[in-house]
């Protein structure tokens, strides 16, 4: 019966377009392409091409079923009246070369499917009429057990039905109730059933969400033997020989014959010289590896030029165009016992010559494969035009640190995955949060993260009028009083803000006012209203949205407005050094490189843009960017090789695209799809990790993952989930981590009244060591290299690095092995043969242990009597 299968399969969907139908016909090595102008055909609703026969047969608009023989005539060889209606109906082929299923409806638009015989086609051999469903059947008919499966688009069930046209008769089997409404439905090979589990059907269903399989099972019982073995009596320290029954699966040959293998019966000059060479036993031994094709009996053989295969007959047969082909050709058995065991190798695509000292492996004879016993891809020597030429053919991290064997193994058989992906955000305790916030700007431009955060403070914007700012010490957590806060007066609405990475008490606020403020703050924190900044930086003619302060050298600053210009700031000097033109519209993000030498931008207009500003005002490089215009971020990551992109696409759908950062004109290297929201992703990439963490104000997800310069790019980690959505989500420095608990990020989340860390950590087992493969050496970011006139003049430098690892404790790779603990005593305890009188000592000692020692006291030795007198 139909039941759902949990495991999962790979199979291929075989989809028939309704209107122009090219025939394909499975036993050629290529495929034929004959249009219906060709043949004279009308405009079809089915058509189908037997497996054994070379005739397509067709169902038309005008209720006539037509059969074609194309090699002897366009036209109709046979026809005749199929279903009364003209609705959509579609045909089958049987196991026989006479016999096909046709279903449609009939003149009271009920659903029906009828057995024809080719020899007698003026009527139907048997019809079944169903019921009134308006969509048309779908017939999944396997020709080997002769089960017919019809599916309807958008209902949720299947019928199973046995078509034996010698009585004639349809019977009904089964039905299979499904969970989802059906879309698509195609049949698995049946070299891939499970064939010792008495799987003799299985239907893969199309959903709107997922690909389900449903398999058929025919129960049989499971033959059974009793064997003579060991068993021990631990209750009794007994050993001794027990009858035991091991179950036993046979292979049922009455339900799995021999069946079509993957090789052609017949190449295309053959079959259109007049060949119908069918799929049948052949004599023992390799397969031909003739470079010529064979022709039925007393033709020569034609010579075919030296070619590649093309992509279909790469699918259709594993080896290499024209060696596999034989007069007659294999079928395949069933039994996993006399499966071949070869791999089948794609020739797609090819792999790269050898070199010519070294020697190439002895050919070994090729035979019928079967696809589902493994399948093993050459590497390939295609460059993809996306890729970059520099990278390298490996797939690695971007933080250097290599994989284990069993974790390489795995990827092979699972793909590549993170080490991150169990990654675990966990909110801190409330004793480290800050509540009792009220008074939060929440309508920053989209352009702003809405707050940020150094290792010592957290600049906040309020909505009081005047542009005001509060300044939280991340060092004294707790419940904030009813009290007005004391802020930093800003004179103007707020659009961004930056905290000064080389001076923790400097904070640049951007205005709406075209002007850029510069703060600071007392380092015992912020106690009564500061109405003066420190400077005041004046040159945009329009509202400023974006402040980044330079990675590398102090006291540069990058700033972007509304008059469509990035501008350079000497903060030392106040003054303006350097400006970057060329944006049509508005500027939505801008980064600077690791290195800092690089600026990149993205902007409304659909243009990425990587300028180098002490070389000149214009774009070094430009390249297409997100398709929607609604807002995007940029960053750069892979250590400065790549640039990654956060927007939407045209249907408003969130999506991350990754770019070679020296190859921008080509495109994206890939893009990831992520879901609906209105809100824009802000990137936070730790470039230790190679981690991106995204989520947008509003969201209750933070995504994570870690990106790789090469495929396949993106490997998705854990997402963080919170019950309420959070306002905004900033990473703090690395020096913030706790180390001895593997935190490899700690960030900030804004909510509606209060501010709490999330720390991400990796669940590891040996946790007193320290985890030197999670924690490289980081840079120091907080002390600059260069001074802003040593960089204005075209210096550039490297940060330090430190190490993370805590005093004290050993790096988890120079940690001793532990031996592996014996859960259980040796085999050998329990298989020694043991004399007679050995099981009889202990047996006897067994049985002496249960009774107790004979010269021990009974109980009632020690109860007191009463004495003799007085019984009376």
């Amino acid at each position: 019966m139909g039941t759902r299968s949990t495991d999962f399969l790979s199979g291929s969907l075989e989809w028939c377009r309704e209107e122009s139908h090219p025939y394909i016909f499975p036993d050629l090595y290529n495929a034929v392409d004959l249009g219906t102008a060709d043949l004279g055909l009308h405009p079809g609703r089915g058509c189908y091409s037997h497996r054994m026969l070379p005739s397509p047969i067709t169902k038309t608009w005008d209720k006539q079923l037509r059969i074609f023989d194309p090699r002897v005539k366009p036209e109709v060889s046979q026809s005749t009246q199929a279903h009364e209606s003209n609705r959509d109906g579609r045909l089958a082929w049987t196991g026989t070369q006479e016999h096909l299923v046709s279903t449609g409806f009939n003149q009271m638009r009920e659903r029906e499917v009828k057995l024809w015989d080719t020899r007698h086609f003026s009527s139907a051999l048997t019809s079944l009429t169903l019921d009134t469903s308006p969509g048309s059947l779908m017939p999944l008919l396997d020709p080997d057990s002769g089960l017919l499966v019809l599916a309807g688009k958008g209902e949720s069930q299947l019928s199973c039905y046995e078509v034996a046209p010698q009585q004639p008769a349809l019977s009904p089997v089964t039905q299979c109730l499904l969970e989802s409404a059906l879309r698509g439905a195609a049949l698995v090979p049946r070299r891939a059933l499970a064939v010792m589990g008495c799987e003799v059907l299985r239907v893969l269903q199309l959903s709107d969400t997922a690909i389900m399989p449903i398999s058929y099972h025919v129960p049989r019982k499971v033959r059974g033997s009793w064997v003579r073995g060991w068993e021990g009596l631990r209750n009794l320290g007994l050993t001794s020989h027990v009858l035991v029954c091991h179950q036993t699966v046979e292979f049922h040959q009455d339900l799995f014959p021999d069946t079509a293998g993957c090789v052609p019966a017949s190449d295309p000059h053959a079959w259109w010289a007049g060949s119908n060479q069918q799929v049948g036993p052949r004599p023992g031994g390799p397969l031909l590896a003739s470079t010529s094709l064979w022709k039925p009996t007393g033709s020569s053989p034609i010579h075919w030029p030296a070619v590649r295969p093309c992509a279909l007959s790469a699918v259709l047969c594993p080896h290499p165009y024209p060696s596999c082909l034989s007069p007659q050709v294999q079928r395949v058995s069933l039994h996993p016992a006399r499966r071949p065991r070869s791999s089948f190798t794609s020739h797609l695509v090819y792999p790269a010559e050898p070199p010519a000292d070294v020697a190439s492996p002895a050919e070994t004879p090729v035979g019928d494969v079967d696809p589902s016993e493994g399948f093993s891809s050459p590497p390939s020597s295609l460059t993809s035009p996306s890729t970059p030429s520099s990278l390298g053919p490996s797939l690695s991290s971007t933080s250097g640190i290599s994989t284990s064997p069993s974790q390489r193994s795995l990827q092979s058989l699972l793909g590549p995955s993170s080490k991150f992906r169990h990654a675990q955000g966990t909110v801190l305790h409330r004793d480290s949060h800050i509540t009792n916030l009220k008074g939060l700007n929440l309508t920053t431009p989209g352009e702003s993260d809405g707050f940020c955060a150094n290792q010592l403070r957290v600049a906040v914007p309020l909505l009081s009028s005047g542009g005001q700012v509060a300044v939280l010490e991340l060092r004294k957590p707790g419940r904030l009083p009813d009290t007005a806060l004391p802020t930093l007066q800003n004179g103007a609405a707020v659009t961004d803000l930056a905290w000064d990475p080389f001076d923790p008490h400097r904070l640049a606020v951007a205005g709406e006012d075209a002007r850029i403020r510069l703060w600071r703050v007392p380092p015992e924190g912020l106690e009564k209203v500061l109405t003066t900044p420190e400077a005041v930086l004046t040159g945009h003619t329009e509202k400023i949205y974006s402040l980044r302060f330079h990675p590398l050298a102090a006291n540069i600053l990058a700033s972007s407005s509304y008059d469509l210009t990035i501008r350079i700031w000497d903060l030392q000097a106040g003054a303006e050094r350097l400006r970057l033109q060329g944006h049509q519209d508005q500027i939505f993000g801008l980064a600077w490189s690791p290195d800092g030498q690089q600026l990149a931008t993205v902007c409304k207009d659909g243009r990425l843009r990587v300028y180098k500003p002490r070389s000149g005002a214009d774009p070094l490089q430009e390249g297409p960017g997100p398709e929607g215009a609604r807002g995007a971020r940029i960053v750069w990551v892979c250590n400065g090789l790549c640039l990654l992109v956060s927007g939407f696409d045209s249907r408003s759908e969130r999506q991350l695209l990754l770019y070679s950062a020296q190859a921008l004109a080509g495109g994206p290297l890939a893009i990831l799809g992520l879901d609906v929201a209105p809100s824009t992703l802000l990137p936070s990439y730790d470039p230790d990790t190679g981690l991106v963490l995204l989520t947008g104000k509003g969201d209750t997800r933070v995504f994570l993952y870690e990106l790789l310069p090469e495929a396949p790019f993106f490997l998705e980690c854990n997402s963080f989930t919170s019950p309420d959505p959070h306002k905004g989500f900033v990473l703090l420095p690395k020096s913030e981590c706790d180390v001895r608990e593997v935190e490899f990020a700690r960030c900030l989340r804004l909510r509606q009244t209060s501010l709490e860390p999330v720390a991400f950590r990796l669940p590891r087992v040996r946790k007193e060591f320290f985890q030197d493969d999670v924690f490289p050496d980081t840079a120091i970011t907080w002390e600059p290299v260069l001074s802003a006139k040593a960089w204005l003049e075209g210096a550039n430098g490297q940060p330090r690095l430190l190490s993370l690892q805590p005093p004290g404790m050993t790096p988890v790779s120079q940690a001793p092995r532990e031996a592996p603990a014996r859960r259980a005593p040796s085999s050998a305890l329990y298989l020694e043969e043991k004399s007679d009188q050995q099981k009889k000592e202990e047996l006897l000692n067994a049985m002496v242990a249960k009774l107790g020692n004979r010269e021990d006291p009974l109980p009632q030795d020690s109860f007191e009597g009463v004495d003799e007198d007085e019984w009376d």
